[in-house]
């Protein structure tokens, strides 16, 4: 039985055709597998990582995003530079609220913070799932159907290292916990 209300997948076969697995993921995820059991192959296998890509594409948009947020806020520190705590704060709205007013402030963030940490990662999620990749007066450019799955996965994973450097799997398993509650429909906060 799948108690995964969020997920619109029946199966996942239905999502590997959209990421790449490591060699050892794919050999564990199998195609007829449902997204519970899918997951807590890789998570067996402790495939952390391609565990939380398979789940980031799980997710609806919103939730996957609010799920980067939800890890990405365990990483932030008074020290956190102005920056990404703004980038945080716009892919948040975004989630909460996705207005392509939102949407866009996340993008202008996640340029500003160079790719480079979970918080701009959590507001490319945001830019890249919904409206225009191109810049305001050029041809429309819509993105790919599952790209905001791959900017939260890695918002996810470089949160996990961060919150725990020592052993970057706890805070990666963490967050998986987190992304199931929401994949259940809950609101993340286990």
């Amino acid at each position: 039985m799948n108690d995964w209300v969020k997920v619109a997948a029946v199966n996942a076969g239905e999502l590997m055709t959209h990421f790449e697995l490591e060699d050892k993921a794919a050999e564990v995820l199998h195609p007829e597998l449902n997204p519970p059991g899918g997951l807590m192959a890789l998570v067996e296998a402790e495939c952390h990582y391609d565990a939380i890509k398979f789940l980031a594409h799980c997710l609806p948009k919103r939730e996957a995003v609010w799920w980067a947020c939800l890890a990405t806020r365990q990483t932030q520190t008074p020290e956190t530079d102005e920056l990404n705590a703004a980038a945080l704060i716009a892919a948040e709205a975004w989630a909460k609220k996705p207005t392509e007013e939102n949407r866009l402030r996340c993008k202008e963030l996640a340029e500003k913070t160079r790719y480079e940490t979970p918080a701009s990662w959590a507001a490319t999620a945001a830019s890249w799932s919904t409206g225009s990749m191109s810049e305001p007066g050029e041809p429309e450019v819509n993105p790919p159907e599952y790209l905001y799955a791959h900017a939260v996965a890695g918002s996810v994973t470089l949160a996990g290292g961060l919150v725990n450097m020592d052993d970057p799997a706890e805070g990666m398993l963490r967050f998986i916990k987190q992304g199931v509650n929401l994949a259940e429909g809950g609101n993340g906060l286990v």
